[in-house]
Order: structure tokens, then sequence, then C-alpha cells
């Protein structure tokens, strides 16, 4: 007989150690737990979880949870300590899927590239309001993950031979083959899309992204020129890629993570090994964010390898930017050091490059590149133990960054995530009253801006200050404004 929350009861059940083990060093209260597990839940859509402390008691003694609570678990403890915490970690069993839903190592060719995509973003459209996608996928990490990956620099075995010329411009005319200004309107749409990403948040259109994503696996099953097989690989890679960041700026991890990799099959496939690199930047950003800065590391240097005879210099000083992230993560500060500086000196030739850049990576800007690296001598003081010197050299760059973005209407995420950034090195440098101030602008952007991420950054900032500096009068007036103007009962659109 299954509980409200669709937990499997078992008569000979014994206590769940590892959950234990887990739980206690998590310094959670049972409450607690169950709490964020609602809130998980109704972020998914899967509105028929309602867990209490009763609950949580018998998960501990050894009663085994239907999904999505195994998956919520699973994300909830591997953002608590910063690493992958699989479901199986916590002593529970995870539900069986087909490794084309659930795995990443997939294989590399074009028809099942598009059947993948097709299937994937199919279930996401049919089941994720109703929160069983997203909860149903693991995440994958170490060699798991960076071993498939290292596939896409592999040539693709025989590919079948160019039709004629002749063949393709008269089939082009046929049925569904798609003409110049139907893939122009393609294009011109996941700019958009873009656009609304970067200045409203991931959680406004993501399935909007995601049914687009659909419509052009649906062309891609079509006859086509070979060129217009490209052309439609790329818009699915692009479309794949923002599907999966909306994914991860909503806290939808191993489903942002799904995205990713079938965006980096499109792109091989498209043959657009820049576009390849910029998709390992973005996964690579969600390992930073999951605690694995090796795994980021290694999935950047794949970029780099990848793209090094074809990347703008833009694109490059965006690579070089996350290898100092991962290398600040890693505590190693000479090698971030000197992936900052490349960064810089690279971004320096971006206005002399004379070939037309792709859209996806006009967001690195002045700004972005600040930003960036002033997170990455914000982490660099973390991780040495809030060390003052790495907190200094942070705060140019960031007050840059900020200063920037604030002039930029386009992109409000990155300013609200740049200002919460300003507020952490305050903090840093022990000046609470500062950090508040900026802490409550982000709050007000955050408000506008649909993005998990925001959210929390802004809640882990708030709870700091609260932690370290709990005397100072403007700390506590801005934890009781958090409290009313952004709860944590909020649901995230998805």
């Amino acid at each position: 007989m299954g509980g409200s929350d669709g937990s499997v009861t078992n008569a000979e059940k014994r206590p769940n150690e590892l959950l234990g083990s887990w739980f206690v060093r998590s310094g959670w209260s049972k409450g607690e737990l169950a709490r964020q597990v609602n809130r998980r839940a109704r972020q998914l859509g899967a509105n028929h979880v309602s867990t209490d402390t009763s609950r949580v008691r018998r998960w501990l003694d050894g009663e085994n949870p239907r999904e999505p609570i195994p998956r919520i678990l699973s994300e909830l403890f591997s953002e608590r300590f910063g690493c992958v915490v699989a479901v199986e970690d916590l002593g529970l069993r995870a539900a069986h899927q087909a490794p084309s839903v659930s795995g990443v190592d997939l294989p590399w060719t074009g028809p099942q590239t598009v059947a993948l995509i097709g299937e994937f973003s199919r279930s996401d459209l049919m089941l994720a309001r109703r929160g069983f996608l997203g909860s149903s996928l693991a995440l994958a990490a170490g060699p798991s993950l960076i071993e498939p990956m290292q596939r896409w620099l592999v040539p693709a075995p025989g590919s079948a031979p160019s039709r004629p010329a002749a063949d393709a411009d008269s089939g082009a005319r046929r049925g569904n083959r798609l003409s110049k200004p139907e893939l122009d309107l393609l294009e011109s749409t996941t700019v958009m899309f873009r656009q609304w990403d970067a200045q409203c948040g991931g959680g406004l259109r993501r399935k909007a992204v995601v049914g687009q994503l659909h419509e052009v696996t649906d062309l891609l099953q079509e006859p086509q020129p070979e060129a217009t097989t490209k052309r439609l690989f790329k818009v699915a890679a692009e479309l794949a890629e923002l599907a999966g960041w909306m994914s991860y700026d909503v806290g939808l991890q191993p489903t942002a993570q799904k995205y990713f990799v079938l965006a980096l099959h499109a792109a091989k496939e498209a043959g657009d090994r820049s576009l390849g690199s910029y998709v390992l930047s973005s996964m690579s950003r969600q390992m930073i964010h999951l605690g694995r800065p090796e795994d980021a590391l290694e999935l950047i240097h794949l970029g780099q390898y990848g793209s090094r005879d074809c990347a703008s210099p833009r694109t490059q000083a965006m690579l070089y930017a996350m290898e100092a992230r991962a290398y600040a993560n890693m505590g190693q500060p000479g090698k971030c050091k000197r992936a900052v500086r490349m960064a810089e000196d690279t971004f320096c030739d971006a206005d002399d490059w004379d070939e037309p850049e792709p859209d996806w990576i006009r967001f690195f800007s002045e700004a972005e590149l600040h930003g960036e690296n002033s997170h990455s001598f914000r982490d660099l003081a973390y991780v040495a133990g809030r060390s003052p010197a790495y907190a200094s050299m942070a705060q140019p760059l960031m007050q840059r960054a900020v200063d920037l973005f604030g002039k930029d209407a386009e992109h409000q995420r990155s300013y609200a995530l740049n200002l919460i950034g300003m507020a952490t090195v305050h903090l840093l440098q022990k000046e609470p009253e500062q950090s508040t101030v900026l802490a409550e602008k982000a709050l007000g952007i955050a408000r506008k801006v649909r993005s998990e991420r925001v959210n929390t950054r802004i809640r882990k900032t708030v709870d700091t200050a609260v932690r370290d500096f709990g005397d100072v009068p403007a700390v506590n007036q801005l934890a009781e404004q958090l409290a009313v103007q952004l709860p944590e009962t909020a649901e995230a659109a998805v």
C-alpha cells in the first residue's frame, strides 16, 4: 500500500543507513527535509507529493519511496554537499529507464540523434508538467560523462555520398523541402528565444523552446538537401543547448544535462565545432554549479581542442574564462590567473575579427568577461578560506561588470547574478551594509525574471549574511524582505 507521496511500504524493511548518514551530515531536521522535498516537487509539477516528518522517518527506517521522491532527494543532497549524490548513494532504488532516456552514452549518428532529440523533447512536453521527466533522469559525472563526450572529436564513420547539386535544388521545391526564407525564419526564431531567455530567465519560455526543437526534428526526418540538413542540425543544436540552459536555470539539472548532450550530437552533425565548444562550455558551467570542477575542466579542454582552428577570439576568450572558473574551484590560483589573462588578452582581438560571429556568442560582452573573471577570483577567495587578497582582486572586475550590465536592458538575469556576486565580495570583505544594498537590488530584478538560479543565489547570500552578520540591522531587514518578496514556496515555471 502506498503513501500520499507514492512510498512503497515493506513489512521487512531495515533502516536505510546510507540515507541516514547523508541526512545526519546535512544538518537538516526531518521537517526541513520534508519542506524542501515538497517545494521541489511543486517546482516539477508533481503536486500529488505531500511529505511530512513522519514520512521522512519512514524513509530513514527503510521505506523506499516511488518516483519522483528518490530523484528529488538526490538533487537536494547533491546541492547541499556540492557534489553528485546519486539515488543509489542514498540507498534508494532508481526507476529503470531505457538508455535512450536516462543515459548520456548515445550513438553518434545523424538518424539516431534526430530520433533521440524527438523522443526526449516529446517526453518533456508531455510529462514535465506532471513532474515525471526531470525527476526520472540520472546525472552523469566523472568518466561516465567525460568518456562519451570525447567522441565528439572522432570523425563520423563513412557518410553517404552527397547528392548532386541539381537533384538537391530540384528536390527542394518538392514536398516538405524547406525554402531559404523558411530556414532564415527558423534561425531568427532561435535568436528571439535566446533574447527572451537573457531578459526574462529560463522559466518563462522553456516549453516554447522545447516545442520548437521538436518541430525541427520533424523537419529533419523529411528528405532535405545536404546543405539544408546541416542548417537544420545547427538550429536543432542551438535550440537543444538553449533548452538545456533554461532547464539548468530553473533547477532541472538532469534534464539540462540531457539536452546539452543532445545539442553536442546535433552540433557534430552540423559540422559546427565552434558551436560544439559552446555547448561544452554550458556543460562545464553546470558541472561547476554541481561541485565537479575537475569534470568542468575536462569538458572545457575538449571544447578548446575541438575548436582550436576555427573558434573566433570571442569564443576562445569565453572558453578561457570558463577554464579559469574551473581552476578557481579546484584551488589552483596560478593556473586560474593564467587563464584569466588569456581570456582578457584574447578578448582584445574580438573587434578585429573580420568574419560574422554567430548569435550564440553575442552574450560574451565586456561585461560578461569581467563578470566571469571576477567570479573566478571570488571563488578562489572561498576556496582559500575567505582570502581577502582574492576578494580585493575580484572587486574592481565585479564592479565594472555591474556597471556595464546596469546599462544593458537585455541581460537582466546577468545583471542580477553579478549584483549578487558583488554582494558576496562585500561579505568577504566584512562589509555587510554594502552587501545588503546590492542584494536588495538583485531581489528587485529576481521578482521580474523566472530564474531559480538567481533565487537560490540570493537566498544563499542572505543566509550567509545572517549567519556572519546577524547583529547588523540592515541584514535582518533584508532577510525579512526576502521572506516576503521571494518565499521559498514560490513555484518555478518549467
